[in-house]
């Protein structure tokens, strides 16, 4: 039996920092070896220590420790816990916003060229609220170490790092005092504050049991629409995002009067609100999710809107018994998806083409999972329409996407 192949972690090597790749980190090469580097931006120089990988391996994890030739883009990160061995939340602090905003947009534009064929100029936009990239998470999920204390892991690691603050959360968060309090019976500690100015603080397992109720409010044309749902349950964490995201959705679509309309990973029915309210009473709304708490939920938000049904069941599922409907109303003519970050995936993208819809928004967190779903759509006959990024992540590598997809013989070629 041969020995495994010696550790690398540790070695040091000075490297000329190439692209950013997807998962914030940058790509740099030294002798033969590909290394994906952290806190480190395209074109500087810099020193690297490997953090990952062995002898033989295609590729090497490793952090810039020393910055020898910095990128006119650098900047000094606002929070301490940042850089290499800190907290693994944040990827980007390093960097001026809107050079961050400019690295998104690169790695989305790979993705798609390189996982759907598609070549497409994108550029991410901001979200209202937070211009300087702090303070604007309203949800977070905070690990618990064996003292009690709330804190992130570094990248990659099962430590917890403790804090006394995270400034990209929102400031109901640090003034609930959970970084001064210690849950030593909690794995998990959850801080949610709402748009209606509600907090919820939960300590899990044991605060599992009864998980608090809030309730998050959007502007959705001309009104201000108030949605009831469990503290942990989905909701988009930027306070710009919800109404950004729906308004963005219903230009793309266009949904007219009569229309019928067909949400997947509805939630507490976001979109499946701002559908009903478009194609009026005339129309019909089918709204599908799979977590039975947020379908009880949209269901009793949409109790006296008698063109909205509700579906408790996963999206596959539903549009397989969609399909088998008889007659016209197995067809939709609008369908809006907002998939967790692994993305749709082939079996549900076959199931919506099926029922011949005009016209697709997909909402995606991953542009690699998106990239792969648009390779699906363009197989079952539909394009890429339009695609609109934003920076609903400040200074970390995610981007959220709304793409805008129709029949292939429909969609503008450019």
């Amino acid at each position: 039996m041969s020995p495994a192949p010696a550790s690398m972690v540790g070695q040091e090597f000075v490297v000329d920092v190439g692209p950013v790749a997807h998962g914030g980190h940058c790509v740099a090469r030294h002798e033969g070896l590909v290394l994906f580097v952290r806190h480190a931006l395209p074109d500087e120089r810099v020193r690297v220590r490997v953090t990952g990988g062995r002898q033989g391996d295609r590729f090497l994890r490793a952090d810039a420790i020393e910055i020898l030739t910095p990128s006119p883009h650098r900047v000094s990160a606002p929070c301490r816990y940042a850089g290499p061995a800190g907290c693994g939340g944040c990827d980007f602090q390093h960097a001026e916003l809107s050079y961050q905003r400019d690295l998104k947009a690169a790695v989305v534009q790979e993705q798609l060229a390189r996982l759907a064929g598609i070549d497409r100029e994108v550029t991410v936009l901001p979200l209202p609220g937070a211009p300087d990239g702090l303070r604007w998470r309203t949800r977070i999920e905070l690990a618990v170490d064996r003292r009690g204390r709330v804190g992130l892991r570094p990248h990659r690691s099962h430590a917890v790092l403790p804090l006394e603050d995270c400034l990209i959360a929102a400031p109901p968060i640090p003034d609930s005092g959970v970084f001064q309090r210690t849950y030593p019976r909690a794995k998990t500690v959850h801080v949610v504050a709402s748009a209606t100015g509600e907090r919820a603080i939960v300590a899990a397992p044991q605060g599992l049991r009864k998980t608090p109720t809030l309730h998050e409010q959007v502007r959705i044309g001309e009104q201000d629409v108030t949605f009831r749902l469990n503290a942990l349950g989905f909701w988009q964490v930027h306070p710009g995002a919800a109404q950004t995201f729906v308004a963005t959705v219903l230009a793309g679509l266009a949904p007219a009067p009569g229309e019928r309309c067909l949400d997947l990973y509805a939630g507490v029915g976001l979109f499946a609100r701002a559908l009903a309210d478009a194609v009026g009473p005339g129309g019909e709304v089918v709204a599908v999710e799979a977590d039975a708490r947020a379908a009880q939920a949209a269901a009793d938000h949409f109790a006296s809107d008698g063109h909205v049904r509700v579906i408790h069941g996963r999206s596959e599922r539903a549009l397989t018994e969609q399909a088998e409907a008889a007659g016209p109303e197995s067809r939709f003519d609008l369908a809006v998806l907002d998939p967790p970050r692994t993305g749709a995936g082939r079996e549900v993208l076959a199931g919506l083409a099926a029922l011949r819809p005009r016209a697709i928004a997909y909402v995606a967190c991953d542009p690699a999972a998106l990239a792969r779903d648009l390779g699906y759509a363009s197989e079952l006959g539909y394009a890429l329409a339009d695609l609109t990024a934003y920076d609903a992540f400040p200074m970390t590598h995610h981007v959220e996407c709304v793409a805008i997809l129709r029949p292939a013989a429909a969609a503008d070629p450019a």
